[in-house]
């Protein structure tokens, strides 16, 4: 039996995808199916009365949309990971979900135990990018005094910038560097404020445009 239930909710417009996913969540020791929104609004409302660990989101929803909902939860500062389930070409959608918060994405024809490892995955702390959409958002960061900023980092902060850029948790950083994971949260802190940036996402896409991935 897993140490830590993982709780999911599921949010997509589509009954027949919740069914499907809920269906293979449900068989997993370690993952619990605790609730589901058919639309960004319900999902963020759902959200915060559930307080689930994870959120498979969908991006394209009536009303509210996936995007808007994240946006949404990073104003209520709701400490949910954001899964987004996409579809294969939906490139420039993926992108600003991963901008508005998103933790990674997967897409809906996802083998069945690549969702579950991805799940376990951002709930670690990992952030999933692939190769493309990585490209994709340091493209369209905007050129400027960026750099600088990195001069404000000690030596420990950027080791620790790295690490996040390698895609590794908290706690596979403290690990590596003999640190508490508490030690290493509060470096996380100071690097996202020191940087000006909103997650670790961000600060991962920074590390690599600006040479400090290991």
């Amino acid at each position: 039996m897993a140490d830590k239930i993982i709780r999911v909710l599921l949010v997509d417009d589509h009954q027949v995808v919740r069914r499907g996913l809920r269906t293979f969540l449900e068989i997993q020791d370690d993952i619990e199916v605790v609730g589901e929104a058919a639309d960004g609004a319900e999902g963020v409302a759902r959200t915060e009365e559930l307080r689930p660990d994870v959120v498979l989101m969908d991006i394209k929803m009536p009303g509210t949309d996936g995007i808007e909902a994240l946006r949404m939860l990073r104003e209520l500062q709701n400490p949910a990971k954001i899964l987004i389930v996409t579809s294969f070409t939906e490139q420039r959608t993926v992108v600003p979900a991963l901008r508005a918060g998103a933790s990674g994405y997967v897409y809906k024809d996802v083998d069945p135990d690549a969702l579950a490892g991805a799940i376990r995955s951002v709930h670690a702390g990992h952030v999933l990018l692939q190769p493309e959409v990585a490209e994709a958002l340091l493209a369209q960061e905007e050129p400027g005094g960026g750099t600088g900023r990195g001069n404000t980092l000690t030596e420990r902060e950027r080791e620790v910038l790295g690490l996040i850029a390698d895609g590794r948790s908290n706690r596979e950083i403290a690990r590596a560097l003999v640190l508490s994971e508490k030690t290493v949260k509060t470096h996380v802190s100071n690097i996202l404020m020191k940087l000006d940036l909103a997650d670790r996402t961000q600060a991962a896409l920074w590390a690599v445009r600006h040479g400090a991935a290991s």
